[in-house]
């Protein structure tokens, strides 16, 4: 049959997505364009914001009525929150955050015999074991995703997200250094270690084990992939973990620390696990173990009670830990959270205000920093060509264009001689490199 999917949302929904992909390609049926014609239309949903949610329902409406003898399957946060809502909207199929081969097998009835309506969502804080999906990435990528972690327990005042993925579960750690080192044979240059909070990885296997654990495992297993991780708690970073990650020579020194806030009463309201001294402990031991690591971070715009001088004391702390890059979001109200029935809602004029100057200042702190990687000769794993020209991420995640032939997936030294818009330029150095290099830069 001919499969196409739609995927909004995280790193973690691409991994399932590319998962659902090749389980899907390995059963003998066809990949196709979403906006194409196509047996069936999977969807696989977000329901980070109330924007999220409308993304979906308007992917789900254009499905059906685009295609009104497909089979339009939905899975995913939204559907697992709302699945309800999907139905209604005329999905054919409705699963949750889980369970996803399952979910390919109820697809495959369908298209064999036309039935029903079928709505299959668990309790998803009744999970309790991880879900073993294919590792890897889309055709002709470099890099790899690997999903080690599921579940969240921090239960934020804002986000919705404990109740759509459930409590934390762990791949264990030899399965993860084994997945690592059979994505390096695959031809993979680079490797992400994902998940919904993976800085709880192991909590849930009673081994003793944590992330750093993790990390040195996958890195031992596939020397020759760059490893990169996903979203860090603050709490993570200490002096053992940098320590301990600086000694390993393929792992990338990008760490992107969830701020939302840099307002410690703002915090507090949120429910978040730290407050600014310890944020910036985190920042500060990064920067004394790494020669200028990437540090990117998340920040939440008008949450419930935030004042003007509460949002002006988060600016200056953004300013004072200097971030390389910044995602900045109005915030959402999710029904059924703590904050959804706080009282200071901030209107939306103000918090889109407020997003412009957060953004305005993110991208000047960006613009800085690159800016200071002019004359560095840097190693760049390039993945594509666009407008005539190579580009590809620098350990410290730092995109880069350079003129070049035929680099896909391949390492090279990068001599940098400008930036603008957000991207470096430079030329191209040779030899081309056969390994990642990652802690050993002439910076």
């Amino acid at each position: 049959m001919n499969i196409a999917i739609y995927t909004l949302g995280c790193k973690v929904n691409q991994v399932e997505t590319q998962a659902m992909e090749r389980e899907l390609l390995r059963r003998g049926h066809t990949l196709t364009d979403f906006f194409g014609p196509a047996d069936a239309y999977i969807i696989n949903t977000c329901t980070v914001t109330a924007v999220s949610d409308k993304k979906c329902r308007n992917i789900i409406r254009r499905a059906r009525k685009s295609a009104r003898t497909a089979v339009v399957a939905v899975c995913g946060c939204y559907a697992q929150t709302s699945p309800d809502a999907a139905a209604a909207l005329g999905a054919d199929l409705v699963s949750g955050s889980a369970g996803r081969l399952a979910f390919l097998d109820k697809l495959e009835e369908l298209l064999r015999a036309k039935g029903r309506q079928v709505i299959d969502v668990d309790s998803a804080l009744a999970r309790r074991d991880f879900e073993r999906l294919p590792a890897g990435g889309g055709t002709g990528r470099t890099r790899a995703m690997l999903k080690v972690e599921d579940g969240c327990a921090n239960f934020c005042s804002y986000c919705v997200i404990p109740y759509a993925r459930g409590p934390v579960h762990s791949l264990p750690l030899a399965e993860a250094a084994e997945q690592a080192a059979g994505l390096a044979e695959e031809g993979y240059r680079e490797v992400v270690l994902t998940g919904i909070e993976i800085s709880s990885w192991g909590r849930d296997l009673n081994t003793g084990e944590t992330l750093i654990g993790l990390v040195e495992a996958v890195c031992a297993a596939a020397p020759g992939l760059r490893v990169r991780l996903g979203s860090l708690e603050p709490r993570t970073i200490t002096a053992d973990f940098c320590r301990r990650t600086a000694a390993l020579p393929n792992l990338c020194p990008h760490f992107h620390l969830s701020l939302q806030s840099g307002c410690d009463a703002t915090l507090a309201r949120m429910n978040r696990k730290y407050d600014t001294a310890r944020y910036y402990e985190s920042v500060r031991l990064l920067r004394e173990y790494f020669p200028d690591p990437g540090i990117t971070t998340d920040l939440i715009a008008g949450f419930p009670g935030e004042t003007g001088e509460e949002f002006a004391r988060t600016l200056d702390f953004v300013e004072q830990c200097a971030f390389t890059a910044m995602h900045v979001f109005p915030y959402s109200r999710r029904p059924g959270t703590p904050a959804d029935t706080m009282p200071g809602q901030v209107s939306r004029e103000e918090k889109e205000a407020r997003v412009r100057r957060a953004i305005a200042l993110g991208r000047d702190l960006e613009r800085r920093w690159l800016e200071g990687q002019a004359g560095r000769v840097l190693p760049v794993l390039f993945e594509e060509e666009k407008d005539g020209l190579w580009q590809g991420h620098t350990p410290n995640y730092a995109l880069v264009r350079a003129r070049g032939t035929d680099l896909h997936n391949r390492l090279a030294e990068v001599e940098i001689t400008g930036a603008e818009d957000g991207v470096l330029t430079g030329v191209l150095r040779e030899p081309l490199h056969k390994t990642p290099d990652c802690g050993k830069i002439s910076w």
